[in-house]
């Protein structure tokens, strides 16, 4: 155990923690050159499209050190962006040390703190790396000022390394053996192991990957999950390196996988403690922090028939992404289906994508919102968790929304373009006070539907990217709500503040000009509360010259051909139903100030 080393890659978004764990997998020759790729590790299509890591990946690398002894390093990389920050708390928890790196072009940014944060919490060893010294506007001393006010460490304690070029590796390999504890545990206590993730695969079932903390686990024990109460035998154990590495027993310390059969993806937990069943430790390892959904949608099949294999597939989504929550939903139009707890849109995104892509599955997602609660007249409390639950308004009393406090922390020179944003989002000051002359907390009480949106991308948009933003729920305060619906097509209905309806609903009505295709006949779509239209557009028909075939002759002939098409388009609308495509309900998502 003493030669073993477990470690994780945190940063902001962007600052190389992909490059330079291609660069470390390089240098110790874990990876053969013919297998060797940019981002290795990231293992999904929509990685590799989009340049992010998405989820955490731990690869087991063999280091010898200049003293002469091989040591083992259990690698994990994780995600930068704030969607995925639950993976990073995970990794964690499965981890030692940190390598925290930090762009010496961009200086420490929001994730880096957040992350850190996490780090210092899950008490670990932090190792600061200054990475792309090699560009031309890298600001080395500045960045080392900056690492040590916030981790407060000594100058010669930070690492300088260029993750593209190589340089600098093999002072981060020594460092994370000489600086990160090993890992402590009882070989020959009984076994308690934390699952930090798990993967399905149609051929053997269930894959789970957890990290040992006491004892050992062996090819064919009988093992059991703590929170489950279930038993399984171990078919296969065995340790991460690119691919799976099967082994007869993987020891007290180590990161690995266990296969036992299980199909049911309700019977595995992220978070949970895997023991022997003949001589179990019934304690549950603590650690795991629960996740708090930002932002809820619907998510429903196409076709009604296809509701329980979109079941299966969501629960095989959730044992990859433990940071999905999802409960039973029914919609007038759309029929059976979620809903869905999503941490930002981009996670909202990435999972609908996933859906497609992993599993074949042509999803409609609705427009995302939070849960309220409406008091009637007759003192009924009701759950408001989406707008066909609203009741009628002469019935309502009173509508409470979900308020929350957040915490922003950035630079001083951002605070008038923060100011501006949450006051805009009806937000209350609370505190603003200085950390550090360089680092600004600002205090807000704002409700939950006003960040569920663009406040995200906005705040990082109004701040460079440097603000770290976090929430907690403060309780329910009335709230002049009102249900705008969208004349066209249920399922694009939405709750609303009335001081924001008008505007929301005009830019909604121009968004789905632009999307909806044509039809034989015209096409109004109008946004109302009530019966009161606030907004309306039209897309006009297509029309076929009918007249074209007439050459010459009387008038009267060519206004018969008109009259005749003018009643069939009439009738055409009657009985027509326009299509929304999918691209329409996301475009909703992404309506820009």
């Amino acid at each position: 155990m003493n030669n073993i080393r477990n470690f994780c890659i945190i940063a902001h978004i962007d600052h190389g923690k992909s490059t330079l764990a291609d660069r470390l997998l390089q240098f110790t020759n874990t990876v053969s050159e013919r297998d060797m790729m940019d981002q290795v590790l990231d293992d999904m299509d929509l990685e590799r499209e989009k340049g992010i890591t998405i989820k955490s990946h731990a690869i087991q690398i063999n280091y010898n050190h200049a003293n002469g002894q091989e040591y083992i390093l259990n690698l994990i990389d994780t995600p930068g962006h704030v969607d995925f920050s639950y993976e990073v708390s995970r990794a964690l928890a499965a981890c030692e040390g940190v390598l925290l790196l930090v762009d010496a072009t961009q200086g420490i940014q929001a994730q880096t703190i957040s992350n850190l944060y996490l780090a210092i919490g899950n008490d670990l060893e932090i190792i600061p790396v200054i990475n792309k010294i090699d560009m031309d506007g890298a600001m080395i001393e500045e960045t080392k000022d900056q690492i040590i006010e916030l981790v407060g460490c000594k100058p010669e304690d930070i690492l300088l390394a260029s993750a593209r070029t190589g340089l600098g590796v093999d002072d981060i390999l020594k460092a994370i053996v000489e600086r990160i504890p090993a890992p402590k545990g009882d070989p020959s206590a009984p076994l308690q192991a934390v699952i930090f993730d798990s993967v399905f695969n149609s051929f053997r079932g269930i894959i789970v990957y957890y990290r040992i903390l006491n004892g050992s686990i062996k090819k064919g024990d009988k093992v059991k999950f703590v929170s489950t109460d279930q038993e399984y035998e171990a078919d296969e154990v065995g340790i991460l390196k690119l691919k799976m590495l099967e082994k007869p027993e993987v020891s007290c310390g180590d990161v690995g996988y266990i296969i036992t059969g299980i199909k049911n993806a309700r019977e595995v937990k992220v978070g949970d403690t895997i023991t022997t069943a003949n001589n179990p430790d019934p304690q549950m390892v603590q650690g795991f922090q629960e996740v708090k959904p930002m932002v809820f949608a619907g998510i429903f099949p196409i076709d009604t028939d296809e509701f329980e294999e979109l079941r299966d597939c969501m629960d095989k989504l959730q044992l990859n992404d433990a940071s999905l929550t999802f409960e039973l939903e029914t919609s007038q139009a759309l029929g059976f289906g979620f809903r869905c707890g999503f941490l930002g849109l981009l996670h909202m995104e990435i999972i609908q994508e996933r859906l497609e892509r992993e599993f074949d599955q042509t999803v409609i997602t609705t427009v995302p919102n939070v849960g309220f609660v409406a008091y009637t007249t007759s003192g009924e409390k009701i759950a408001v968790n989406n707008p066909t639950q609203m009741p009628d308004p002469v019935r309502i009393d009173r509508i409470e929304e979900p308020y929350i406090k957040a915490q922003i922390i950035s630079k001083p020179e951002y605070i008038g373009n923060i100011m501006t944003l949450c006051l805009g989002k009806r937000g209350i000051l609370l505190n603003q006070h200085y950390l550090t002359q360089t680092r600004v907390e600002l205090l807000f009480e704002m409700p939950l539907t006003e960040i569920v949106f663009d406040f995200y991308d906005k705040l990082k948009s109004q701040t460079r990217g440097y603000a770290s933003f976090d929430y907690h729920p403060i309780g329910y305060r009335e709230s002049d709500i009102v249900k705008m619906d969208i004349i066209l097509n249920d399922a694009l209905s939405a709750l609303i503040h009335r001081s924001r309806a008008q505007d929301f609903g005009r830019r909604l009505c121009e968004k789905l000009k632009e999307l909806l295709p044509r039809q034989q006949f015209q096409i109004a779509i109008q946004a109302a509360i009530g019966a009161k239209i606030i907004a309306r557009e039209t897309i006009s028909a297509l029309r076929k010259d009918v007249t074209a075939k007439c050459y010459g002759g009387d008038i009267t002939r060519k206004r018969k051909l008109l009259e005749k098409q003018k009643e069939g388009k009439k009738r055409m609308r009657q009985i027509g139903n326009v299509e929304v495509p999918q691209e329409a309900f996301l475009a909703v998502l992404k309506l820009n100030d």
